[in-house]
């Protein structure tokens, strides 16, 4: 007689423990880029963050809201942009996978921001609080380093792009994201791409081509 062995399949509750432990793979990637946590140290550091899916165009923060949370992005991308009086978006940062984001200002001082945050991708998030992230970093110390590490490079990447805004040209400026994000060309609108560099899609379809056509 022979049998037959048949995986069985995961339950509800399985599955979601399952999800769960796959949306913090590339978090811990991260933050063993910087320190060095124990297993235990990873597995206390899961308490404090809540999982978090949004669609495409589904807010994470609107104008006028404090910014509750800053959000490690494990899967897809976010924008944080402002709108001026006539209409006209200004995107300030996007994030992909592995990156950081919140309005920093309104997160550490609770005011209302003035910024929105939304998906251009359906998004898993892991959403830290000032809360969490304030007791996080006293009972994991590490944690601490890893968070001013991180603060470093911002505030490095900030300085470098006012420069670059200031003294490099559009073709300069586009070659510097596409270096730094080679991904953006395919999952970024054109339109979104010139907001965040500052200048016309007219202008950014221009250099496009003229690197096309140096190729």
């Amino acid at each position: 007689m022979t049998f037959t062995i048949y995986n069985r399949p995961a339950f509800p509750k399985q599955l979601f423990l399952l999800q769960r432990q796959s949306m913090f793979e590339l978090l811990f990637k991260k933050f063993d880029e910087k320190i060095a946590l124990t297993t235990e140290e990873k597995e206390m550091s899961r308490t404090f963050f809540v999982p978090k899916k949004l669609r495409k165009k589904q807010y994470l923060l609107q104008e006028g809201d404090p910014c509750k949370y800053v959000a490690f992005v494990e899967k897809g991308i976010l924008r944080l942009y402002s709108v001026d009086d006539k209409g006209t978006e200004h995107i300030i940062q996007f994030a992909f996978e592995g990156w950081w984001i919140a309005d920093q200002f309104s997160f550490l001082t609770g005011e209302p921001s003035l910024y929105n945050i939304d998906a251009l991708e359906d998004c898993e998030l892991l959403l830290l609080s000032k809360t969490a992230e304030e007791e996080m970093m006293q009972k994991l110390p590490k944690v601490e380093k890893y968070f001013r590490l991180l603060l470093q490079n911002h505030l490095v990447a900030t300085q470098r792009r006012l420069i670059s805004s200031l003294s490099h040209s559009a073709e300069e400026k586009y070659t510097e994201l596409i270096n730094s994000c080679p991904s953006i060309p395919q999952r970024v609108p054109q339109h979104m791409m010139a907001s965040f560099l500052g200048i016309t899609p007219e202008t950014l379809s221009r250099i496009r081509k003229n690197m096309m056509q140096k190729r």
